[in-house]
């Protein structure tokens, strides 16, 4: 902003402020201040001006806020629950946004049960659909992911997020999109509108052009509700657990995961592969007394700790669905499989794994490396059934001293914990997955950042790869290395044909700027749904006013 715009804009967001504030109740609309103090800070160490924060408490009220925004000149960010941890909290992608919280929207409707069809609203969370299919008696599964049980299902849909129960991508889980346009009108497919209600819940694809798309990894709409396709309960699940015995094993260990996915479809689940670092940091307390030169667990320490709770250099684990026969041969196809590539091929049940807990607690103690082995296998199997836990969030807390409390909702934020999620696509060439993983080691470590590698299959043809990036977000220098390693990686990641799928807030507009036809067309479309640029200026998208700069006049 230059000369007078400050003021005018600040002019512009008062008179917001109090027109949302006569609409929503002022307890539901934060000031500039409140606002910042409520949703400014962010695990990235990103930092943003927020204009405003407002609440809705239904649907019917979004229409007229988006009125107020577009009438007024105040950017809206829209946010579901604003835990998207380690891509940017519940920051804006630019400054001077107000922040729409959504998450008072938390209504789940059965479209039709006996279908599995629901419709979810932002604020529905992984355990408010787990306590709805357990209090309505539904024999379906939560898309459970390591985000836990307080992240919204919707926000994770929208960012075509994944997971690793039967329908491991969750946007072909998603069968409608319900969302209200830059101008207040209400988005909804074709089907709805000629009186086919229920087909245009059942069906994905609709009347006409495919349009729900547009409104994942994009600023085209507030997302009001989805409609997901849930995965019913199989009669037997059973996870599968392996390792790999030494770096030279892992590309032998993926061909055979690859074999397993082509031959048993839908059976098999997706598979995680996770470097002998990734899960000790879920496991091991951090020893900060075997650190090296670097500030790193040296090679000896690590091998040590792998020792003592049996973690091997790689580690994987996935899952089978179905009929208690059609496991029964999956489960021997598996075996099959990864014989000769791994060792230690376990397969377990929840009940199993429970038992045998409780049994190794008692004779070995809870802290020995089998108790603690088996207390990660039992976690590991509640989200592969489908029952959200916080097993993951321990990872934001593994460089602190002492324990955190899993129990509860932690706030990594309030305790200044720093998360960037690298998250690249990797095609399904072992050879160039473990070009990827060596090189992505390195540039880690060269940043003074453990290797932490997880690797998971979206299909037999592409793998996604997930590196937190990990800091004390409390320190200038520290955020600042991280973002360095942050775009190292990229880089790094570029010259091997990998790229992320999803982006941190301050690192889309070194991606959507880029002079391609692709977002040429992202850019006209923003201009003819959106031309005062209201929505989510730039998320995954080309700023309005950069687009009318660049214009030759």
């Amino acid at each position: 902003m230059n000369g007078d715009e400050p003021r005018a804009y600040e002019a512009s967001a008062a008179q917001a402020i109090a027109r949302w504030r006569a609409c929503l109740g002022s307890v539901h609309v934060d000031d500039a201040s409140a606002a910042q103090a409520r949703y400014g800070a962010c695990t990235t160490g990103v930092a943003r001006r927020i204009a405003a924060a407002l609440r809705p408490g239904s649907r019917d009220e979004v229409p007229a806020v988006v009125a107020i925004a577009r009438e007024c000149g105040v950017p809206l960010y829209p946010i579901s629950t604003g835990r998207n941890w380690g891509y940017g909290t519940a920051l804006p992608a630019v400054d001077d946004c107000a922040v729409l919280d959504l998450s008072r929207l938390a209504a789940i409707r059965a479209v039709d049960a006996q279908l599995g069809l629901f419709e979810l609203e932002p604020g529905v969370t992984q355990a408010s659909l787990a306590e709805y299919l357990r209090a309505h008696d539904l024999p379906f599964m939560v898309p459970t992911t390591g985000a836990g049980p307080d992240a919204s299902l919707l926000g994770n849909v929208l960012e075509r997020g994944y997971g690793i129960t039967p329908i491991a991508d969750h946007f072909a889980a998603l069968m409608r999109i319900e969302a209200v346009l830059p101008d207040g009108r209400l988005y909804a497919p074709a089907l709805s509108g000629i009186g086919a209600g229920l087909a245009d819940h059942a069906f994905k694809w609709g009347l006409g052009p495919y349009l729900d798309g547009l409104f994942t990894q994009s600023n085209f709409g507030v997302v009001t509700a989805v409609t997901l396709a849930l995965a019913r309960r199989p009669e037997r699940i059973e996870a599968f657990y392996f390792a790999v015995p030494d770096a030279d094993s892992l590309q032998p260990a993926l061909l055979a995961v690859r074999s397993v996915l082509q031959e048993l479809g839908a059976v098999a689940g997706s598979v995680n592969l996770m470097n002998r670092h990734r899960v000790l940091a879920m496991t091991a307390p951090y020893d900060a007394a075997r650190t090296g030169a670097d500030g790193l667990l040296t090679e000896d320490a690590v091998a040590d700790l792998g020792r003592r709770y049996r973690v091997d250099p790689w580690m994987g684990m996935g899952a089978l669905y179905g009929p208690r026969e059609v496991v029964a041969a999956a489960r021997r196809l598996v075996r099959r499989r990864l014989a000769g590539v791994a060792r230690r091929v376990v397969f377990m049940t929840a009940t199993r794994a429970r038992l045998l807990q409780r049994l190794s607690t008692r004779v070995l103690g809870a802290t020995h490396g089998t108790s603690t082995m088996l207390a990660r296998i039992g976690a590991s199997l509640d989200i592969l059934e489908g029952r959200p836990n916080r097993v993951a969030h321990g990872l934001l807390y593994w460089r602190r001293a002492g324990e955190v409390n899993l129990t509860e909702m932690p706030d990594p934020i309030k305790e200044g914990c720093g998360l960037i999620w690298y998250a690249p696509l990797v095609p399904f060439k072992p050879e160039i997955v473990a070009a990827y993983v060596e090189r992505c080691s390195a540039v880690l470590r060269a940043h003074g950042m453990e290797p932490l590698v997880t690797l998971s299959t979206l299909s037999e043809r592409c793998l996604d790869s997930s590196v937190p990036i990990l800091f004390d977000a409390r320190k200038i220098d520290e955020v600042d290395r991280a973002h360095r390693c942050y775009d190292a990686l990229v880089e790094a990641g570029r010259a091997l044909g990998v790229a992320p799928y999803r982006l941190h807030v301050g690192a889309m507009g070194r991606f959507v700027g880029r002079e391609e036809v692709f977002w040429d067309v992202v850019g006209r479309l923003k201009q003819a749904l959106d031309p005062d640029d209201i929505l989510s200026p730039g998320r995954y998208a080309p700023r309005i006013r950069d687009r009318r700069r660049d214009r030759p006049s």
